[in-house]
């Protein structure tokens, strides 16, 4: 049996919306990712498992043969799963030092409602493999 790893956004957010749209038709193997709302039952059952520190964080995560990861961390590993001309970008995008690329994300996070309209429903559902 294949192990589908997954990515937890915000259902709630324009932005996590966009960018779930825009990942799943360029994805090399759509069954390897499975995307999942933080709000969800089984998002939050999972989140619950995770470390405090990653419970208490209001972030995307990724959870990558079965370690969970958050912020710029799970968005950059997002790429391994992309086609080869997305998935250059990940070595280039890890000399970006950690504390540099989650002070963005974190900027990002705080406006994204401001930025992006509000989905009236959650895509992720309609977005299984």
């Amino acid at each position: 049996m294949i192990q589908t790893d997954l990515l937890l956004m915000d259902g709630d957010c324009g932005l996590c919306t966009h960018t779930a749209v825009f990942l799943h038709p360029r994805l090399t193997d759509k069954t390897s990712i499975r995307f999942l709302a933080i709000e969800s039952e089984e998002g939050q059952s999972l989140i619950d498992t995770f470390a405090e520190k990653f419970q208490q964080a209001d972030s995307v995560y990724l959870i990558r043969n079965g370690k969970p990861y958050m912020r710029s961390a799970a968005a950059i590993r997002t790429l391994l799963y992309l086609k080869w001309y997305y998935r250059m970008w990940y070595p280039l995008a890890w000399l970006i030092p950690l504390p540099i690329r989650n002070i963005a994300y974190r900027i990002i996070a705080k406006y994204r409602y401001k930025v992006f309209k509000q989905p009236s429903t959650c895509v992720y559902p309609n977005l299984l493999p």
